[in-house]
């Protein structure tokens, strides 16, 4: 999954150094098994990031919504942007090329998008279908539909249950007290404005249900993904184990 991944950024990136162009990207930290062969194309095909410009596409805050302070520490979670660094920064473009998600950085970030297209949006989604941290708004007193979340921007949110445990499960052993409560992310509008949108998941049953409902049913805002069905260039990969379901192998359950 990793190697696809960096294989169709590279591939932007390789097309657009022929042609002369710069590439603009907007790219997850989270899923990070893509770094390393990203770093080994661009090793092996001597691929140049001098005109490449990326956005990273969301971060964790702690529950003041203020960035997190370290990788890990007895009561905090990984930072995106510590790992990030860490990792992807050995072969990555210029720091000035590089636009990270802060409380600080909305406006420069958002004008900086709306400057010119972008070339490709690469990520993961969610077990709610979040696509970055556009997670399914279920604020009893306000609700939001599936256009204004087309139309959704940068901004803070507190996290939903399911995003924290789902995330507890699948790092902390279940341990959602070290899962950041709040983040901030690019919209659904920033997001899918790039002419490719290339999303990926080998998590399995966390991300099943969400699979089915991005292919198969009408968009919904309860699973932002189905919003890509109305881009006109944009693919989901999924591992043999992310694309079954158990309902699906199980016709004679009777669900109420």
């Amino acid at each position: 999954m990793g190697q696809l991944m960096a294989q169709d950024l590279a591939e932007v990136i390789d097309r657009n150094n022929h042609q002369g162009l710069a590439t603009r990207a907007i790219i997850p930290c989270g899923p990070n098994c893509w770094y390393t062969p990203f770093s080994d194309l661009v090793n092996t095909r001597q691929l140049s990031l001098n005109n490449l410009e990326v956005f990273h596409m969301d971060e964790c805050l702690d529950w003041q919504a203020q960035l997190l302070q370290s990788i890990i520490r007895t009561i905090s979670a990984p930072s995106w942007r510590n790992i990030s660094t860490a990792t992807f920064s050995r072969v990555c473009c210029s720091p000035k090329n590089r636009y990270w998600l802060s409380p600080s950085t909305m406006e420069t970030v958002k004008v900086a998008i709306q400057s010119a297209p972008i070339d490709i949006t690469v990520g993961g989604w969610g077990q709610d279908g979040h696509v970055a941290y556009n997670q399914a708004r279920r604020h009893p007193f306000h609700h939001v539909g599936i256009d204004e979340l087309a139309r959704s921007t940068i901004r803070i949110q507190e996290n939903n249950i399911d995003t924290i445990l789902s995330l507890a499960q699948r790092t902390f052993g279940a341990a959602y007290q070290f899962v950041p409560p709040m983040s901030i992310t690019l919209g659904l509008q920033e997001c899918l404005s790039a002419r490719k949108v290339r999303v990926y998941s080998d998590t399995g049953a966390w991300k099943q249900t969400a699979l089915r409902v991005a292919l198969f049913s009408e968009p919904v805002a309860e699973y932002p993904l189905t919003l890509l069905q109305q881009h006109s260039d944009a693919c989901i990969t999924a591992t043999r184990e992310t694309a079954r379901h158990p309902i699906s192998e199980n016709p004679d359950w009777e669900l109420l």
